[in-house]
């Protein structure tokens, strides 16, 4: 019987032993001999809860033991014993979450073995990749080193902790594949505070080579939709999308304006939504951002396509 995606085919069980291979050189700063549950253990059980709806983890896989006598964290991920929530926060905060980045590159080169990246290619042939951060902790007392920190009016400061979290995604698509995230965190010998396009430009650094043979088309809000992430892109061999809007790129619209009668802009509408009968506007900016290039006019505040 063929398999669904031929010889290259990923099961669970190849996740779980890679991820299983790379929990097992987890940080252990215990200290004595009390050491009951296995990093391993801890990891397993925090990756196995993507797979349970359960608002308490440790919770459902007590009630699967009591009345089936067997829990998924066992016979799906090989977990012996399952710590508590607060054990496995303790157990696993002192690894660094750098770590974990080759998983993420074994899952996208195992999908593209399989034939499965091919099939996200959308935007002229290219794989759409999102960046975004998102703030995972906030907190007006507790904080550490690591934290970010904002200053209000009041005197009060806010601490947090924030990551930019790349995926590829298809339009239409429900699935999205996640790619290895970067932390936004004060860099070493960093005067001002790190934020998320510095981290963006470091994940370019860092994965420019992580596609192969894929084109990739970055895309962006409008944080990104200025002259130095375009040309980060560009030199990293990369296309992108930025939102791009009025209100903050003034000077971007009069040279867009003034370009406009020409035939140096080229203009797609696209139909948004089923029969709706709404249009969208995506206007190819690149030829903007060249012309301007090309001229050494660096007036603009901002620069997309």
């Amino acid at each position: 019987m063929a398999t669904p995606f031929g010889s290259s085919v990923l099961t669970l069980d190849d996740i779980s032993t890679r991820f299983r291979h790379t929990f097992e050189g987890f940080v252990d700063a215990r200290k004595g001999k009390n050491k009951h549950y296995s990093l391993t253990d801890a990891a397993l059980s925090a990756f196995s809860v993507f797979f349970t709806q359960s608002p308490s983890f440790l919770d459902f896989q007590r009630t699967l033991e009591l009345t089936h006598g067997n829990n998924n964290a066992r016979t799906l991920f090989g977990v012996h014993e399952i710590p508590s929530d607060n054990q496995i926060r303790n157990l696993l905060d002192n690894t660094p979450p750098q770590h974990l980045d080759p998983l993420y590159s074994f899952i996208f080169n195992a999908l593209d073995n399989a034939s499965i990246i091919d099939t996200f290619h959308s935007f002229n042939d290219s794989l759409l990749v999102a960046l975004d951060g998102v703030e995972y902790f906030s907190s007006k007392e507790i904080h550490c080193e690591h934290c970010s920190t904002r200053q209000h009016a009041n005197g009060q400061i806010t601490y947090s902790h924030t990551v930019l979290t790349p995926v590829v995604l298809k339009p239409s698509c429900k699935e999205v594949i996640p790619l290895a995230p970067e932390f936004i965190l004060p860099q070493d010998g960093a005067v001002k505070q790190d934020c998320e396009l510095n981290a963006g430009k470091r994940w370019l650094h860092r994965y420019q080579k992580e596609f192969g043979r894929h084109k990739v088309t970055l895309l962006g809000d409008d944080l990104y939709s200025h002259e130095p992430c375009c040309r980060d892109a560009l030199a990293h061999g990369f296309d992108f999308i930025y939102v791009c809007k009025k209100s903050s790129h003034t000077t971007l619209y009069e040279w867009l304006d003034y370009l406009q009668g020409g035939d140096g802009i080229r203009t797609v509408h696209v139909l948004a939504g089923r029969g709706s009968g709404t249009k969208q506007t995506l206007t190819d900016m690149r030829s903007l951002y060249l012309y301007v290039m090309e001229r050494r006019h660096f007036m603009c505040n901002g620069l997309s396509w």
